[in-house]
C-alpha cells in the first residue's frame, strides 16, 4: 500500500528553511525556473541543463553561480574543488533515474562541509505509474522515476548515514546527514549497485517492504523545532542586504 506524503509542500519547507538558516554554500541540481532557490540567502551554485528563470533569482545572495549544464558535466568541471567550496546544504532534484541521482549524491557528498545535509527529492512515490523509467511514456502528472531506490541503496551500502524522510507534499524530501566526504563505498561499487537496482521496479521490490523501511517525519514539526537537522551546517552572521547605489 502506497503512503502519500501529505505534509507541508516542499517548496514552502525550503523557503522557510532558507529564511531561518544561512549556509556558507548551497548547491541545487535541477532548478529550471529557479523558484526553489530564489529565496536562498546563502552563496549559491545552481545547475540545470535548461533554465527558464523569469523571476529574480539573485535576491539577497552574496554570490550566485549558474551552470546551464548537466550535473555530470558540472561535477566533471571541478568547479567546486577548484574554488575551495564546501557545501553546507544541497538539494538534488535532477534527472529522475537512479543512476543519475546516485552519481549526483556521490559527487555532492565529496564536496560537503562538516555537518552538511543533502536533500533528495521525489523519493517517495504514491503510485506505480509515476515510477516508470520509460522516458517515452511519462505520466501526465507527477513523475518520480525510480529514484526511490536511493533509500534502500543508502540503507544497505551506507548504514553510517542518517536518513530522515520528511512528509513534504507531494513526493517526500529525504534529508541525508552524517555525511563522509572521504567515503569511496558508493563510487567503488557503483557498477554493481546500478546493475542490481536498475532493472528492479517497485512492484517487484515490494511496495509494503519499501514503506516499512522508514517512517515519515513531520516537516512542520521540524520547522517548529527550529530546523535542528540543519543547524549543524548553518553559519552565524547576517544575510546580505543589497543597497542600491544609483538612482
Amino acid at each position: 500500500m502506497f503512503i502519500k506524503p501529505s505534509g507541508m509542500p516542499y517548496y514552502r519547507f525550503l523557503r522557510l528553511l532558507h529564511e531561518a538558516c544561512l549556509f556558507d554554500w548551497y548547491l541545487e541540481v535541477g532548478c529550471r525556473s529557479g523558484e526553489s532557490f530564489a529565496p536562498v540567502r546563502s552563496k549559491t551554485v545552481a545547475v540545470d541543463p535548461f533554465f527558464r528563470a523569469e523571476i529574480n533569482i539573485i535576491g539577497k545572495k552574496p554570490a550566485l553561480h549558474v551552470f546551464q549544464a548537466t550535473s555530470d558535466d558540472f561535477f566533471a568541471s571541478g568547479f567546486l574543488a577548484r574554488n575551495g567550496i564546501r557545501l553546507g546544504l544541497a538539494f538534488l532534484d535532477g534527472m529522475h533515474l537512479v543512476e543519475f541521482l546516485l552519481r549526483d549524491f556521490m559527487n555532492t557528498e565529496a564536496a560537503m562541509a562538516p555537518g552538511g545535509v543533502i536533500l533528495l527529492h521525489d523519493c517517495v512515490p504514491y503510485g506505480m505509474g509515476m515510477t516508470t523509467r520509460d522516458l517515452s511514456r511519462l505520466p501526465k502528472g507527477a513523475w518520480t522515476g525510480d529514484v526511490w531506490k536511493l533509500i534502500p541503496i543508502l540503507q544497505r551500502w551506507r548504514p553510517d548515514l542518517r536518513l530522515t524522510v520528511l512528509d513534504c507534499r507531494s513526493t517526500g524530501l529525504v534529508c541525508v546527514s552524517g555525511l563522509d566526504p572521504q567515503s569511496r563505498v558508493l563510487a567503488d561499487n557503483y557498477d554493481q549497485i546500478v546493475a542490481e537496482f536498475s532493472a528492479v521496479d517497485l512492484e517487484a521490490f515490494g511496495v509494503q517492504r519499501f514503506f516499512a523501511s522508514f517512517q515519515m517525519v513531520s516537516a512542520r514539526a521540524e520547522r517548529q523545532a527550529g530546523f535542528p537537522l540543519f543547524r549543524p551546517a548553518s553559519v552565524e552572521g547576517l544575510a546580505l542586504e543589497p543597497v542600491p547605489v544609483t538612482p
